[in-house]
């Protein structure tokens, strides 16, 4: 599926999807909108305004992606409130309701909310997505190609649960730096030199990701693959399960909790 495209931001995850909508041929055309000019690496073919007013009078869009951040958004919406009835408005704002793109698009608008995250770039993202009533299955499917550009979709059926999602994937490539993070901070507590600890812990969490990847065995069956009983293994793993507050399952669930929360907040 290609189709006219009018991508409003050009920041890290936008410039990453517009990548890979070039990649997979998914714009027929497509048009950027981008306060601060001309982005660094645009491919020479992509039209750059500065504003809503310089897109072309005879340029429509299939889809307008929104991928200005939150506390911009304001500011920008109203000028694409023209589109709402023809285009399909793909948010991949945090924090930002479908309510909220409603009210100020109206009621015509089809609206699919997405949360994708950052390994986008190297087109291993995932985006959670949820459309309004007004979404047809063309307009749906045309979602899909655009976040499947980039790598996993997975639809949800209820809005709420992006606030989750959010804190889970949006959030989750954080948890895994600071995971290598701490496994070399490990590594030199132990007596390796700081530069070996992190090229090992970096290593070791980028082959397990493609492991899993390619796997068709579940992650604690890889676990389990790994841990010979009372070995090396096993040992390092009786402190990261432990019960209680000080175990990595009860962290993790903590903080996606509080990720979680953080969402709903910002939603209002």
């Amino acid at each position: 599926m290609s189709a006219n495209l009018l991508l409003v931001g050009c920041g890290k995850m936008g410039g990453a999807m517009l990548a890979g909508w070039k990649a997979a041929g998914a714009a027929a055309a497509m048009v950027v909108v981008e306060p601060h000019g001309q982005p660094r690496g645009l491919p020479a073919d992509v039209q750059v305004v500065t504003d809503a007013a310089a897109i072309p009078a005879g340029f429509r869009p299939d889809a307008v992606i929104l991928a200005v951040k939150p506390q911009m958004m304001d500011q920008a919406l109203p000028a694409y409130a023209r589109y709402a009835g023809s285009a399909l408005f793909l948010s991949i704002a945090a924090g930002k309701p479908i309510e909220y793109f409603e009210r100020h698009l109206g009621p015509e608008a089809a609206i699919v909310r997405a949360m994708p995250n950052t390994p986008a770039a190297v087109g291993r993202g995932i985006s959670a997505a949820v459309p309004n009533a007004r979404v047809g299955e063309d307009q749906r499917q045309l979602a899909r190609t655009l976040l499947s550009a980039v790598g996993e979709v997975a639809w949800v059926d209820d809005e709420a649960q992006i606030d989750a999602v959010t804190a889970l994937s949006g959030s989750g490539p954080a948890y895994v730096f600071l995971l290598v993070e701490a496994m070399a901070r490990g590594g030199v507590a132990a007596g390796l030199p700081a530069d070996l600890a992190m090229q090992l812990a970096r290593a070791t969490v980028a082959g397990s990701g493609e492991l899993l990847r390619q796997s068709h065995e579940s992650a604690e069956q890889l676990r389990r693959n790994v841990t010979s009983p009372k070995g090396t293994t096993e040992a390092a793993l009786d402190v990261l399960m432990q019960e209680g507050p000080g175990g990595l399952h009860n962290l993790l669930t903590r903080a996606i909790a509080a990720g979680t929360a953080r969402s709903r907040e910002l939603a209002g």
